[in-house]
């Protein structure tokens, strides 16, 4: 019993899904996906090889409708399911069986659809799909707007206690994602879903050139992970003296770290180290 949206961001092609609920762990049983494939969100008295067997299908060459369809003839209880399926493409379908516990529903739109069971009313479902139309930023912020809307529209009238937001590519390997993100448990899930999602941002700027520095600390990350953005930020940029001036405090504190920035340096993480690391 949950509120949920599956999602395509056409700019990048990438598929993603987010959930809610007052339901233990619902980010970990509620979503399944597949690079180039597509995402798959199954939930109420939820079966959970509706996932990957709809998956299978979609990679198959069926269209969402056609697996969901295909799914739901060989599943005697499909009554209390609630299933919706979006494609690499963007297409999408989804089911709210009648056993579902009320209020109970779903809106499918252009490269989304937004369901819910256990909620306040349809302004809940209604709410993901209007929100993420007109929210900013890149598809787990869209999607985290999704989610924030259905809460504001009323969300899972028995309270509030797991979130997750999942994000893969257009392509890639069965295993890869692009953001991977859960609360199990925790009194508001969604504040603790967008602090995480924050650091992800953060950790995924580290290294890069331009603006590294600015989103690490705007996400609130630990001193240590500062300090590292930095150093990475004076490497890329080439301005060596800098980075040996970042460099030299850690290994006056912790000599070991020089192992592990020549092991970053050997994997290609670190530019310029023979000149950044002091000589022993």
């Amino acid at each position: 019993m949950t509120y949920s949206i599956v999602a395509r961001d056409p700019e990048s092609g990438q598929v993603g899904a987010a959930v809610q609920s007052r339901a233990f762990r619902a980010g970990a049983v509620v979503m399944w996906s597949a690079p180039g494939v597509g995402i798959v969100a199954s939930q109420a008295f939820s079966e959970r090889s509706y996932g990957p067997l709809g998956l299978e299908l979609m990679r198959s060459g069926k269209t969402p409708e056609q697996a969901l369809a295909a799914l739901r003839v060989a599943d005697p209880q499909a009554g209390s399911r609630q299933v919706a399926m979006l494609a690499a493409d963007g297409s999408a379908d989804a089911f709210t069986g009648a056993d579902c516990i009320p209020a109970a529903g779903h809106l499918v739109g252009e490269g989304v659809s937004a369901q819910a069971n256990c909620v306040e009313g349809p302004a809940v479902w209604e709410s993901m799909v209007e929100a993420f139309g007109v929210a900013p930023g890149s598809l787990a912020r869209r999607l985290l707007a999704a989610l924030e809307a259905a809460e504001a529209a009323g969300g899972d009238w028995r309270g509030r206690q797991a979130a997750g937001i999942r994000v893969v590519a257009a392509e890639g390997q069965p295993w890869e994602t692009v953001c991977d993100l859960r609360v199990d448990d925790h009194p508001d899930p969604l504040g603790e879903l967008g602090r995480l999602l924050g650091l992800h941002e953060g950790y995924e700027a580290i290294g890069e050139v331009d603006g590294s520095l600015e989103i690490a600390r705007d996400a609130g990350m630990d001193e240590l992970d500062l300090r590292f953005a930095e150093i990475f930020d004076a490497a890329r940029a080439g301005e060596v003296e800098r980075a040996r001036g970042l460099v030299a405090p850690l290994l006056a504190e912790e000599p070991r770290w020089r192992e592990y920035f020549l092991a970053l340096a050997g994997h290609g993480y670190l530019p310029h180290a023979d000149e950044v690391l002091p000589e022993e």
